[in-house]
């Protein structure tokens, strides 16, 4: 027994552990105080006790979740590290296997054709694949004959990323499939040029200026830049013509983005109320084209319009009523009182802003910080290109979620139904985000070892 208890705690960054204990238990409470229903006859802590003993309710089904994960990173943090490596690729096939087995089992549940029901459990393989498109990338960058310099093995790096991706989005969940692309942040610490992320930057830059500015206006104001652009690069085009034609090339990429593509993107790759809520967070309205809409699509597309607008009005309503130090555990009105849709899941933030104020938020935004900067740390300590890029692999798919999701919930972003780690309910989605940190927490304890 104490051989087990040593070879367990060797090693292990007890720090994280207890983070990722803190914002479980932040959220079972999180999701207590925006489900708890008081019954007549009975105090606050004999029905919170019931509800906890009978599993029916959301709070007692997370705690279930919360112990089911902890016993897998139990689990995790028994096996061998070089598992993860031997393993990666079979698991990144296993995945592809259970997003493509969607398709014929899929249930639909609120809009999404995503999730495979299993008795009263859902099984969301686009959130579990997360893990092992880590786990795949990471394998394939610490390869020896990977050359990432090479746009072939960039090229491959990025179809690991791009598969799970689009299978997801024909599933109906463009939110999900853009957490991949947070992925593309490990290949720039591994050795992808700058250039691709900046053009990153400037697609999306494009694109809302794109919802902003008129479409002739816009094609002068860019028109303008490329001139000014060229006068102040005059003499390095005098000695170099290559500069001249860069900066005509990003011009003619520029305004190919702006008239074609983005409309392209809008019209046949993002669903219309997709479109409606990326125009309602920059404060526009959708422009309808009525010879492509039927009355049937207006009515559909107008009722998500008003749930969007409703979902992030009362949300920030949620938010500002807790003021600076909060109105306290239970005692929220917006939240506990279901103005606030889906304040379980995706506006869980709602819950802790209105409960404990802007005080609490930036104590509970601080853990996630402390958490985010001590993955980091890990990745740097390293001494394998494998632990270094799963672990920058964690650390971006928890900010891509945290930050999404935050903006979600007070209008800076627009309603794509991201859960914030360890806090929203879900059983797929904090099974994911434990089995991925206990997987780090396990390398890492191996870290003297260079796997491969």
């Amino acid at each position: 027994m104490n051989t087990k208890s040593a070879t367990i705690s060797k090693g292990i960054d007890w720090s994280l552990v207890c983070i990722y204990i803190i914002l479980c238990l932040i959220g079972i409470m999180s999701i207590f105080a925006a489900t708890f229903q008081e019954k007549e006859g009975f105090s606050t802590f004999q029905t919170a006790m019931q509800g906890f003993i009978s599993l029916k309710t959301d709070y007692s089904r997370q705690a279930l979740y919360f112990i089911i994960a902890s016993f897998l990173g139990v689990f995790i943090l028994l096996t061998d590290s070089k598992f993860f490596t031997a393993t990666a690729n079979l698991w990144y096939l296993f995945g592809i296997l259970l997003l493509l087995l969607v398709f014929p089992l899929h249930t639909r549940v609120k809009g999404t054709e995503s999730i495979i029901k299993f008795g009263s459990f859902n099984l969301q393989p686009a959130e579990l694949c997360k893990v092992f498109v880590c786990l795949a990338l990471a394998k394939y960058l610490s390869r020896v004959e990977t050359e990432f310099a090479k746009p072939r093995s960039q090229f491959i790096a990025s179809a690991i990323v791009v598969i799970p991706a689009f299978i997801t989005i024909l599933q109906s969940e463009t939110g999900l499939a853009l957490v991949y692309f947070s992925f593309f942040i490990v290949m720039f610490r591994e050795g992808l040029p700058p250039f691709y992320l900046i053009l990153g930057f400037l697609f999306g830059a494009l694109v809302v200026a794109t919802l902003l500015i008129e479409k002739n206006s816009l094609a002068l104001i860019l028109t303008g830049m490329a001139v000014l652009a060229v006068y102040f690069l005059r003499r390095q085009i005098r000695r170099r013509r290559s500069v001249f034609f860069l900066v005509l090339f990003l011009w003619a990429g520029c305004v190919t983005v702006q008239r074609f593509v983005v409309p392209f993107i809008f019209e046949h790759v993002l669903k219309p109320y997709q479109v409606q809520r990326i125009y309602a967070t920059v404060g526009k309205d959708f422009p309808l084209d009525p010879t492509k809409t039927s009355d049937e699509d207006l009515r559909e597309m107008e009722k998500k319009k008003q749930a969007s607008v409703y979902n992030v009005k009362q949300s920030k309503i949620a938010i500002g009523s807790g003021g600076f130090f909060g109105k306290g555990l239970l005692k929220g009105t917006q939240t506990r009182y279901d103005f606030v849709p889906e304040q379980r899941t995706d506006f869980i933030f709602c819950t802790i802003g209105e409960g404990f104020g802007f005080f609490g938020s930036m104590i509970f935004l601080s853990i996630y910080l402390l958490l985010l900067l001590r993955i980091v740390t890990i990745a740097e300590r390293q001494r394998s290109v494998f632990s270094r890029a799963y672990s920058y692999g964690v650390a971006s798919v928890m900010f891509f979620h945290i930050i999404i999701n935050v903006c979600m919930t007070i209008g800076l972003a627009p309603v794509i139904g991201i859960p914030l780690p360890f806090v929203s309910y879900g059983g797929t989605s904090l099974i994911t985000f434990s089995v991925l940190l206990f997987i780090l927490i396990r390398i890492d304890a191996a870290r003297q070892m260079v796997l491969r």
